[in-house]
């Protein structure tokens, strides 16, 4: 209800991993299915709204006041809703956390560490472009490489990569995509082709070419923001 009738974001994460290493950080601002980042019974999807909304029309900061104090306690200044959220979010995106905390993402909510203010300084804005990417806001996106050269009906059929292509029938294909982007995961899917699986037997419209590149061009941006994170 706090993502319906007002305008919110929220971070969809899974307590634990059966099968998967830790990719499952996505931010939303909608609601979502229980299996949005991951099909598996064991990955129990939630969805953590950075603000709730009361019935007397009042909103508050969806963080234990306890919590906030202990990673905000390093800080020069009492950082937005927004940047703390986007900390969280570069964090959760950290190749090295992903790594280092293997185990323990395995079993529990993950734990975000108490920053110094450099950290903070150069977490805050990587998460945020992370953020405006993975809600489709960043101009970035339409700076794709990808084409889709040959005309035809769009019909989804055969899918198939191969050689820098996404062939969605015998004769069209999506071009230019690096293999890092068709095999990239995010949660327990990857979504270059669970969009395309997705969809089999219809045809793509004009906006459905466009959004798959798009798409393309987020998980590159994605992979590149993460090695920087580092």
């Amino acid at each position: 209800s706090h993502l319906i009738d007002h305008p919110n974001i929220g971070l969809a994460t899974c307590r634990l991993q059966s099968t998967f290493d830790f990719q499952h950080a996505i931010v939303v601002d909608r609601p979502i299915d229980i299996c949005f980042v991951s099909l598996q019974t064991k990955e129990t999807g939630y969805l953590l709204p950075l603000y709730l909304f009361h019935e007397d029309g009042t909103r508050t900061v969806n963080f234990d006041p306890s919590e906030f104090a202990k990673l905000t306690e390093f800080l020069d200044i009492k950082p937005t809703p927004e940047d703390l959220f986007d900390y969280i979010y570069g964090v959760l995106h950290s190749p090295s956390y992903r790594e280092k905390y293997k185990e323990f993402l395995k079993i529990d909510f993950p734990r975000i560490p108490i920053p110094t203010q450099a950290e903070f300084d150069r977490l805050v804005p990587l998460g945020r472009e992370l953020r405006e990417l993975h809600l489709m806001r960043s101009p970035v996106m339409d700076d794709y490489q990808t084409t889709f050269p040959i005309s035809g009906d769009c019909l989804v059929e055969k899918i198939r990569y191969a050689d820098g292509k996404v062939w969605i029938n015998k004769t069209q294909y999506f071009g230019n995509v690096p293999e890092l982007a068709w095999n990239f995961y995010i949660g327990g899917y990857q979504p270059a082709q669970k969009w395309l699986k997705d969809r089999k037997g219809r045809q793509l419209s004009d906006s459905d070419l466009v959004h798959y590149q798009r798409i393309i061009k987020i998980l590159l941006e994605t992979d590149r923001i993460m090695k920087e994170i580092g």
